[in-house]
């Protein structure tokens, strides 16, 4: 595809024409010309340099980057551009060839900006706004889109509802653009045509917005992002998928009461709050009225016939009888724009008289044929059948063969999978430009490429054609290939789409995958197929949130194995991808750690290296999620011997991430942060996701929290900031929450509570509309936290006793998310409850916490539990100062031999006060002054100025 050296703004203009590159838009004294991708291409590369010889091989290069391509593809685009030019017709001459040398642009080329100025872009923070470019031509329906764009403002929620070709989707698109600026670009656009489950249409828009989704229902989490939010959802072909848009549509109508709604769809509705809008068919002249040349071409209908015939280059004279024949014509077609267009694209091959008496000869024998459908039914159905008659035999064989793909698809696509031994690339390329040309076939810039799409309408009548099965299962089976391998060579690249623009594509061809893979295990289709094909899209389901499709697919494929093909690579990647899917969704069970480890033993066995590292990694990371830390430090030393056995760079640093992590978490901080540092200096340079995790940000949160441990403070406030800012770029709803869910912990330490809330506050909103349930109650307990320290210690102890409770529920993820980080806020109940003077339930607390800590190795806050046990016995009736002193010496200890210096500065502060009360501050001190010295940073920090205080008081009392 070629790229504009003009600027982005530029439109040049030649003749009649006027070319706007960055739209892909030519237009000839204002109507638009249709031209193929291809022939575009050679279009905007000649004229950006006009008088310039362009040599056949650059042009190739230009035109098909990194593509071979025979020369003939070049003449036959050359020549249909110059034919849509007029290129040699009436003195008009554009390109010239130059024999031997190349090509060269030679009429004269202005610029100007205004017109693509004006259409500008609204701007906006929604990145994930996905309104496609303002269709070139619509004739008749201004009234239409200003009526609906006023009943949806008013009323919220219009459903467009007509006939099939009569322009729906044209006029919803128009609303869109019309209203574009009262929503601040907030608009978001969902090609429901594309798919065929009822149970994915909440899945499809909410991953359009970006979010993942962990649950099997992907409606709470839609919802929940949509409640507050006003924006304007734009639904697209909605009829066969009637039931379950009416149930979304409506809870959205009630609960996300700022979302308008725009939906297409050839039946109402029928749910609450839905205004419906019936689009008309275009209107002609009345019968029986006096048809005059210049009254008539004032009726949308006659005016959309001859735009369309002047665009595909007819010649016609416009006068009185002319036009009183394209008034006959629309008339016959009711007025349905699309067979109106399909009648217009055959005045430059038939003339016009020609076409209105061909067309009169089908729809007499074809609108007897189908006397059970409605008028337009019949009508759209006739014109259809008339244009595929007058099609060639190649052009019907490759439009029956475009019909196996759903939505949008790429020339690359269509020349390999409609090409067989029967039919070339050079004849694809001829009959796709034909077909659109003739209106079989529509075309628009998605992205950086030309796509193409058979209309519904023209795709459900292809569909109904018999043809032979071989040629079908061939067909179908050269879909599921290309799929399989885009989804190995493109899937990968999700993670860093930030944009609906840049995701549309992916989704076109995602779909694409779906509808294969649906072949693959259906009646007929090709199981072997399809396992290869499941095991190529299950990575790409996993790193889009779309767990479910995950799950199911994997489940599907994997039930298909036989001898032939378990424990082969397909069953070791379906296996590994439905354990992370299941965790997701289920949290740690049975089941997903039986697919995880059943995916490690194929790995082994097949001395797939570093598929075994990822698996080992993944597993240290189950038992992290469990509190597991002794059996998740098991697998992390397992991950790194065999990344030893390799030279391969990711398996090194995924087995240094898992042995970073678990060290962490074990309480070896010096150990912990050598490996972390490792891994991150490597992720620096490239930017992986593994099974849909992006390790690089959660290694840098456990290292944040190593630093901190350490006695580095402001290094682990700036890597809190730092990695808060990459996973903002992450585009990944769960990458942020979870790297805001530690942040607030790093603050409180600091002592920076006024931080520590804004994060919080920022928290709970974000995970609460992304439905991330453990995220949120993290964010609640940290809420509690927040007031134990800053002053309202009854109320902090409320809120996290409230949020704990949630551990009691056992068999949820969340809960076993929040499990993780019971030991921490236990830490900080224990505080509240002394402060409140519950000191007895803040020592069962304590103990309680401490015994957890032993059992499961999370050793890395016993010196901060050893503390608080001692405070808590200070602050007992009983008042068992020796006991509280062992403690605090215990903490010491194992802060020390950690390396912990961040908890032995916590614990000497208690201790020293503690032998001042006992007429020993001289001894008090003598302990604190070095370990205080050791710092190198963060004074600013509340412990190290407790500490600064309490050495001055202590040198008072000598």
């Amino acid at each position: 595809m070629v790229t504009p050296m003009a600027p982005s703004k530029d439109v040049l203009s030649f003749g009649p024409f006027r070319l706007a590159p960055s739209e892909r838009l030519l237009t000839r004294a204002g109507t638009p010309v249709e031209l193929g991708a291809r022939a575009l291409d050679i279009l905007i590369a000649l004229v950006l340099r006009p008088n310039e010889v362009i040599t056949k091989k650059e042009l190739l290069s230009l035109v098909w980057p990194g593509v071979t391509v025979e020369e003939y593809s070049l003449r036959f685009h050359l020549a249909n551009l110059r034919k849509a030019l007029g290129d040699g017709k009436d003195g008009a001459r554009y390109i010239t060839t130059l024999a031997g040398r190349g090509y060269c642009f030679v009429a004269p080329v202005t610029r100007s900006r205004e017109e693509v100025e004006a259409a500008a872009p609204v701007a906006t923070d929604f990145s994930y706004a996905n309104l496609p470019g303002r269709l070139a031509l619509m004739v008749g329906r201004d009234e239409d889109v200003l009526l609906i764009s006023k009943h949806l403002i008013a009323a919220r929620f219009v459903s467009i509802v007509g006939a099939g070709g009569v322009g729906k989707t044209t006029v919803a698109i128009a609303v869109g653009h019309h209203l574009i600026e009262a929503f601040k670009g907030e608009v978001l656009v969902v090609d429901l045509s594309v798919l065929s489950d009822p149970g994915l249409v909440a899945t499809a828009i909410a991953a359009l917005l970006g979010l993942s989704v962990q649950s099997e229902d992907a409606t709470p989490t839609l919802i929940a992002f949509l409640r507050g939010k006003r924006m304007l959802l734009i639904l697209d072909t909605c009829e066969h998928l009637i039931d379950a848009v009416a149930a979304l549509t409506s809870k959205i109508y009630v609960e996300a009461p700022d979302v308008h709604i725009l939906a297409t769809s050839r039946e109402i509705l029928q749910v609450e709050g839905e205004h419906v809008y019936r689009l008309d068919t275009l209107t002609c002249p009345p019968e029986g009225a006096e048809v005059l040349s210049a009254a008539a071409q004032t009726f949308p209908a006659p005016r959309l016939f001859i735009q369309r015939a002047a665009a595909s280059d007819a010649r016609m004279d416009l006068g009185d009888a002319e036009v009183a024949a394209i008034v006959r014509i629309c008339r016959k077609l009711d007025g349905v724009a699309l067979a109106i267009e399909l009648a217009a694209r055959r005045v430059e091959a038939y003339g016009l008289y020609q076409t209105e008496n061909l067309l009169d000869q089908h729809l007499a024998f074809v609108l007897l044929s189908h006397r059970s459908a409605t008028p337009r039914q019949r009508t759209l159905q006739a014109a259809l059948d008339w244009s595929y008659q007058l099609l060639s035999e190649l052009e019907r064989a490759v439009l029956r063969r475009l019909a196996v793909f759903v939505g949008n698809f790429t020339l690359d696509a269509a020349l390999e999978v409609i090409t067989d031994t029967a039919i070339d690339q050079s004849q694809v390329l001829s009959a796709l430009d034909n077909l659109v040309a003739k209106s079989m076939v529509a075309t628009r810039p998605i992205g950086a490429l030309m796509r193409y799409r058979l209309l519904d309408t023209t795709r459900a009548y292809v569909l109904n054609i018999a043809t032979d099965n071989a040629e079908a299962a061939g067909l179908a089976a050269r879909h599921a290939t290309y799929y399989r391998r885009w989804l190995d060579q493109s899937g990968s690249n999700w993670p860093t789409l930030s944009t609906g623009s840049e995701r549309s594509p992916h989704f076109s061809a995602l779909n694409n995958a779906r509808h294969a893979l649906e072949w693959c295990f259906g009646e007929g289709g090709d199981v072997q197929l399809g396992i290869k094909l499941a095991a190529a899209a299950a990575p790409v389901f996993l790193t889009m949130s779309l767990l479910r499709e995950c799950c199911l697919w994997s489940e599907r494929a994997i039930a298909a194995l036989d001898d032939a093909t378990s424990d082969g690579a397909e069953e070791m990647q379906l296996q590994a991808c439905l354990g992370v899917a299941s965790l997701h969704i289920h949290g740690p069970s049975e089941a997903a750690l039986a697919a995880l480890n059943r995916s490690l033993m194929i790995a082994e066995a097949r001395g797939d290296v570093l598929s075994q590292v990822m698996m080992l990694w993944t597993l240290s990371l189950f038992c992290v999620r469990q509190a597991e830390f002794k059996i998740a430090l098991e697998y992390a030393k397992r991950a790194g011997a065999v990344a030893r056995t390799t030279e391969e760079p990711d398996a090194a640093a995924l087995a240094q991430s898992a042995l970073g992590r678990a060290l962490h978490f074990v309480g070896d901080y010096t150990g912990a942060r050598a490996e972390l540092e490792a891994a991150l200096q490597y992720w620096s340079s490239t930017r992986r996701t593994y099974l849909g995790i992006d390790e690089r940000i959660q290694t840098s949160v456990v290292l944040m929290r190593t630093l901190w441990a350490q006695g580095f403070p402001a290094q682990a406030v700036e890597r809190a900031r730092q990695t808060l800012d990459d996973a903002k770029l992450s585009s990944n709803p769960v990458t942020l929450a979870v790297t805001l869910s530690w942040v607030p912990g790093i603050l409180i330490w600091a002592g920076d509570y006024q931080s520590a809330a804004e994060h919080v506050n920022w928290l709970i909103p974000y995970a609460e509309s992304h439905s991330l349930s453990p995220n949120l109650h993290v964010g609640r307990a940290y809420k509690g936290t927040l007031a134990i320290y800053s002053g309202n210690p009854a109320a902090g102890v409320q809120t996290l006793q409230d949020c704990l409770k949630h551990l009691h529920a056992r068999n949820t993820a969340s809960n076993r998310f929040l499990h993780q980080r019971k030991v921490e806020f236990n830490i900080a109940l224990t505080q509240g409850l002394i402060t409140i003077g519950r000191v007895d339930e803040g020592i069962a607390l304590i103990d309680e916490t401490m015994s957890r800590v032993e059992e499961n190795g999370e050793l890395y806050l016993l010196p901060e539990v050893l503390r608080i046990k001692g405070c808590a016995i200070l602050a007992s009736s009983e008042h068992r100062v020796d006991q509280a002193e062992a403690c605090f010496s215990q903490s010491l200890e194992l802060s020390r031999r950690q390396g912990a210096r961040a908890w032995e500065l916590r614990t000497a502060i208690d201790l020293a006060r503690l032998l001042a009360n006992r007429g020993r501050p001289g001894d008090g001190r003598k302990l604190l002054q070095p370990i205080l010295e050791q710092f190198t940073e963060g004074r600013d920090t509340a412990d190290h100025r407790t500490a600064e205080r309490l050495l001055r008081e202590l040198g008072r009392d000598q």
